[in-house]
């Protein structure tokens, strides 16, 4: 910006538009926005030290060329019916008419013209002509403009390449100015102004508000320039004259340093609106994440519930097979502790047989029965969590496919990553996972438990083999009470009190063997639901820290946006004062 036209006002407004646009930079690079929109915004700011850049913009033969032409008063651009203008032109004040072709392929056009003294205009190609890196070129060069003149043609005015190029023109808050060429083709009055009515009514439809509209006939202004009639009858017909006017009180001092403060801020504050929106559609998909993970924490704590109350429920089946045996227990010890089988008495290896055979019987095996039971439950169990939570993680892989907007570092891909890492995990566990494996492994630490509690050394054999030991061990001792000298000593009166001891040790023996496997198979469901939550919380801990973190930076940034543009409303609405 030329520094002789600023004022103290001006200074200090341009200090602060810096500043606001230097912390929005910042935070865009911060949180790596699109590399292009951060290249707009610093090209923006350094717009704000150079001249007021004026674009002209339109399809192909709406007459851009020529409109530029009869501006300048001269033929420096080629005309014609053909997409002429293939290329951006630059034109900028210089001593001679000049023409040069840079490394982009933007021809330098230098003219000793006075309104190009503080004015840079720039002509663009034909919006419905443009290739990919004319494309890239000319959007480059909008957010820079100051003031954006789009010209379109009386005979097809408002296309729909018109249409879609306004609206970029538009995103970027840029000032937009119609221009409808070729006036002279309409017969009537009437006719023109039902053309500029449509182009009104489709701009206000488009861009929320009536933009300025000028009807003119470029060749007929140019034809009465280059003849030297600019007051005549011509130039007049022209209907030039009103747009000159309108662009020299929009391109004084004070107008042009308004626009140009203005403008990158349009650009600063399109670009706060858009990372705005996107931060808050990537918290918007944290949240989810959350509740997704609340819900995790959730079906786990069911899981673990519904573990206790369904393990509880399965011991009270062993409980009812040492029930039956404490039962049958009873009923042998009334059966054989009488006297009339005094002399089966003292043979004590009779009884234990008999003893094993009636009291103990198939005990051990249904107890290991349900046992297994409860183990093939539990791997199960945990089998069919892992199956639950990769179903819960392929949902949240494709929960907001597609949706995310704009740009913003690798939280889409680091997020999709993550997730695939761990569904892929799920998956490979749950595949993986060997139920007869961990059954065996499983059981081998209820033996070992229950063995461990023995007195007895039962070695290595199996859960029903460790409870008949216990059980014909500690429980037929209670029934080896008679030998011929005591019962010769002692007499008949010792067998009713005799029964009713053994009665009384054979429950407190059953009660123990209880005891035991409860003990047993209570320190093996408290290791095993604690092993399998703890496998899938650290499974899911990398998702959960991911959240986490990417929620709080995200929360910080949306508030670094919302500060720096709150500022730079209060700004725009102090320069559109001036």
């Amino acid at each position: 910006m030329r520094r002789k036209i600023l004022t103290e006002e001006h200074d200090r407004l341009l200090a602060e538009e810096r500043s606001l646009l230097g912390d929005l930079q910042l935070t865009l690079a911060r949180h790596e926005a699109e590399p292009e929109d951060q290249k707009v915004l610093e090209r923006s700011v350094r717009q704000l030290d150079e001249m007021f850049l004026l674009v002209v913009a339109g399809e192909f033969n709406s007459g851009k060329s020529a409109f530029i032409n009869a501006l300048l008063g001269d033929r420096l651009l080629e005309e014609g019916v053909t997409p002429t203008t293939t290329r951006i032109h630059t034109i900028t004040h210089g001593p001679h008419v000049t023409q040069e072709a840079d490394a982009e392929g933007i021809q330098n056009v230098k003219a000793p013209i006075e309104l190009l003294r503080e004015v840079e205009i720039v002509d663009t190609p034909g919006t419905n002509a443009l290739d990919r890196e004319h494309e890239a070129i000319t959007q480059r060069f909008i957010p820079r403009s100051d003031l954006v003149l789009f010209v379109t043609s009386a005979d097809r005015a408002f296309t729909e390449s018109e249409r879609a190029f306004i609206e970029k023109i538009r995103s970027w808050g840029k000032k937009l100015v119609f221009v409808i060429n070729k006036a002279d083709l309409l017969r009537t009055e009437d006719e023109r102004l039902q053309i500029e009515r449509f182009v009104v009514e489709n701009a206000e439809r488009l861009l929320g508000f009536s933009p300025d509209i000028f009807s003119v006939s470029a060749r007929m202004a140019l034809e009465a320039r280059l003849a030297g009639q600019n007051d005549g009858a011509l130039m007049k017909e022209s209907r030039f004259p009103a747009l000159e006017k309108y662009l020299k009180e929009t391109l004084d001092q004070s107008e042009r340093v308004r626009l140009k403060l203005l403008n990158p801020l349009g650009v600063g504050l399109s670009l706060a609106d858009k990372y705005r929106t996107a931060t808050q559609e990537r918290l918007d998909i944290l949240a989810d994440d959350i509740s997704a993970l609340d819900s995790i924490e959730h079906q786990l704590d069911h899981y673990c519930e519904d573990l206790s109350h369904e393990f509880s429920f399965r011991l009270t089946d062993v409980d009812n097979v040492l029930h039956d045996m404490e039962k049958r227990g009873h009923e042998f010890l009334d059966e054989t502790v009488r006297i009339g089988r005094i002399f089966d008495l003292i043979k004590k290896t009779r009884v234990k047989e008999e003893f094993e055979r009636k009291v103990v019987a198939d005990a051990p095996a249904r107890i290991e029965e349900k046992v297994d039971g409860i183990i093939d439950w539990m791997v199960q169990s945990e089998l069919r969590q892992w199956q639950t939570l990769n179903q819960y993680l392929a949902e949240r892989r494709a929960h907001h496919a597609g949706r995310v907007i704009g740009n913003l570092g690798n939280f889409d891909n680091d997020r999709k990553q993550l997730l695939d890492t761990i569904g892929r995990a799920a998956q490979k566990t749950a595949d993986t996972y060997e139920p007869n494996a961990e059954a065996a492994r499983l059981a081998d630490s209820v033996q070992n438990a229950v063995a461990g509690l023995a007195v007895v050394e039962v070695g290595a054999v199996g859960l029903g083999a460790t409870v008949a030991i216990l059980a014909s061990t500690t429980l037929v001792d209670v029934t080896g009470i008679l030998a011929a000298g005591f019962v010769a000593a002692m007499g008949l009166f010792i067998l009713p009190a005799r029964r009713a001891r053994a009665k009384s040790e054979l429950s407190k023996s059953i009660s123990a063997l209880d005891s035991r496997l409860r003990g047993a198979l209570k320190e093996q469901f408290d290791h095993e639901s604690e092993r399998s939550l703890l496998r899938i919380r650290e499974a899911v801990a990398p998702y959960t820290r991911f959240v986490r973190a990417e929620r709080d930076r995200f929360l910080a940034m949306r508030e670094q946006i919302d500060d720096v543009k709150s500022k730079m409303q209060g700004l725009r609405q102090r320069l559109e004062k001036l």
